[in-house]
């Protein structure tokens, strides 16, 4: 949103340094402002699931970012675009063509800039820097620490090209194959909208940045016609303190998240009427999928044994499943004298092994044959033959569907107290068969004979599976989502009765407020979702500009 110029107030709840503002109490008295944008431990939400019924009743931690630049703050920094499918498909289904692939080629660009690795090894064949943008705003690099399988990964697509055929880059929109992989990181350190696109302009005289509050509500301020306008915000410190109302002159651009977004909205009055005063909540604006068409990737882990000292978990262990706890992303090595050796080089010169991002430096994107049993019994789920339903990386596997059965729900009408979330891991038939057929595709790929030697046996549970049944129930006791949840403020086209916002992202029904956040997304791309939102937030200033300069 720092691509507006006007003026605007940004509240986030969130530690940061700079010249910010503490409290709204420090902010000046009677302004108006242009735009308002609402965003949302120190630095984790720490939201849990409810109870997954298709987990045997497991809760599953559900991290997102508080703190300042959200959930890019404290993600794997992966940079997937997705394929173009996936955004031709959101361009058929809002009927809006500017989201379509070719479409939002100039944003990609617009918002990336590529930046050599952090040990400036030679990249040719790496990545195609046809499809690139070298003037933007946020670092995109390919790994800069070599890891001692990295040869393996290559000559395993060299042996097995049908199956697992090599692709020098998986952001042209076509990623099917095995690439390297390409992270938000820049000279070594994160590349977070934190630090790429508000640090610069901190300063600007007409950016108020407010720490330590949060949006409980949005408010009507007047009825435009038959629609209600919506351009006050009410915010508090805590659940006790005094609530504050802030009025924008223009709009309110919520960009809350997956789940926050959602809750603020509910709690607003705006959601399923009947839901809403079963809570208490008086209704403003009847938009029943609020909330609903929750959608994120299920994932799961293998890991094996291996006849060598020189592997991840020397330097980086992951101690949650996929992320699937709600506390730290990873630790470090077990040994503290190494940690410190390691933590000392990145201090000295942002070199290392801790400038690799969480789980290596290849990923691999497939599809399941044609010819497989599971579409006799579940429809293919993807956007297009270009798109992936699967993702391996080092030792996370995820799928990808587009079937949507969770929901984020109100708990109370209490503001302060977390929504119940439910992302219906597993609940479709696809997403079980597919994880199956995926773990079995990573069996036939460390099986090749580039691994020989190297890979010993699998460890954990899948060391003891022998049949269908015996995976089925490895999966289920690993099971865990990708936390890239997307679609429950869902985008669809401007005179469709369902949904939540139109193509140019405003609340239906209504003016005076527009989201711009992955819950605009109607179904999960085939990608890590940190680019995708990138794109919809530069897409969304030049809607945003564009409406006023007209106006």
């Amino acid at each position: 949103m720092l691509r507006l110029s006007s003026l605007f107030l940004l509240l986030q709840a969130a530690l940061s340094q700079g010249i910010l503002h503490a409290t709204t109490d420090t902010l000046p008295s009677g302004e108006y402002y242009d735009f308002i944008v609402v965003g949302g431990s120190p630095y984790d939400w720490n939201y849990t699931t409810t109870p997954q019924t298709n987990l045997d009743g497991r809760v599953l931690g559900y991290p997102q970012g508080h703190v300042l630049g959200g959930s890019s703050s404290i993600n794997g920094m992966y940079y997937t675009r997705g394929s173009s499918s996936d955004f031709d498909r959101y361009a058929q289904l809002s009927g809006d063509a500017g989201w379509s692939w070719k479409n939002l080629q100039p944003y990609f660009k617009k918002n990336e800039v590529w930046t050599p690795p952090a040990d400036n090894h030679n990249t040719s064949g790496q990545f195609n820097p046809a499809v690139h943008g070298f003037k933007g705003i946020n670092s995109v690099s390919l790994s800069g620490f070599s890891q001692g399988i990295d040869s393996r990964v290559i000559q395993t697509t060299q042996e097995l090209p049908d199956e697992f055929p090599y692709n020098e880059d998986m952001n042209s929109g076509n990623p099917i194959g095995v690439g390297w992989l390409q992270s938000t990181i820049g000279k070594g350190q994160r590349s977070s909208s934190a630090t790429s696109y508000l640090a610069p302009n901190i300063l600007r005289q007409n950016l108020d940045v407010v720490l330590g509050t949060q949006v409980t509500r949005i408010l009507q301020t007047t009825v435009s016609g038959k629609q209600p306008a919506l351009r006050t915000i009410e915010v508090a410190t805590n659940p006790k303190s005094a609530r504050k109302r802030l009025v924008a002159a223009k709009e309110i651009i919520l960009s809350a998240g997956v789940i926050g977004t959602p809750h603020i909205l509910l709690n607003s009055g705006i959601g399923d009427e009947s839901e809403l005063r079963a809570h208490g909540v008086k209704p403003i604006l009847h938009l029943p999928d609020v909330g609903k068409n929750f959608s994120d990737q299920p994932a799961v882990v293998n890991s094996w044994r291996v006849a060598s000292n020189d592997t991840l978990d020397e330097f980086v262990i992951l101690d949650i499943i996929c992320f699937s706890k709600p506390d730290h992303l990873f630790s470090l090595s077990r040994d503290p004298e190494l940690r410190a050796q390691y933590l000392r080089q990145w201090e000295k010169n942002k070199t290392g092994p801790l400038v690799v991002p969480t789980a290596g430096t290849h990923i691999i994107w497939g599809r399941l044959a044609n010819s497989s049993s599971i579409f006799n019994s579940t429809m293919d789920p993807s956007s297009g033959i270009n798109s992936p339903h699967y993702e391996m990386f080092t030792i996370c596997i995820s799928t990808f569907r587009s079937i949507a059965g969770g929901s984020i729900t109100l708990k109370s009408s209490d503001p302060f107290e977390y929504p119940l979330i439910d992302p219906g891991t597993l609940a479709s038939e696809f997403d079980r068969l597919a994880l199956r057929e995926t773990v079995k595709t990573s069996l036939r790929f460390v099986a090749a004979n580039a691994w020989k030697g190297y890979v010993i046996e699998p460890v954990g549970s899948l060391q003891n599976v022998t049949s269908d049944e015996d995976l089925d129930k490895s999966i289920l006791e690993s099971a865990t989502l990708a936390l890239h949840g997307v679609g429950t403020a869902a985008m669809s086209a401007l005179h469709a009765t369902h949904g939540v916002v139109d193509p140019d992202l405003h609340l239906k029904s209504a003016s005076g407020l527009r989201i711009v956040d992955a819950s605009v997304l109607p179904y999960v791309p085939a990608a890590h979702t940190q680019a995708p939102v990138y794109i919809i937030a530069e897409r969304a200033a030049d809607l945003i500009k564009d409406s006023w300069r007209k106006g």
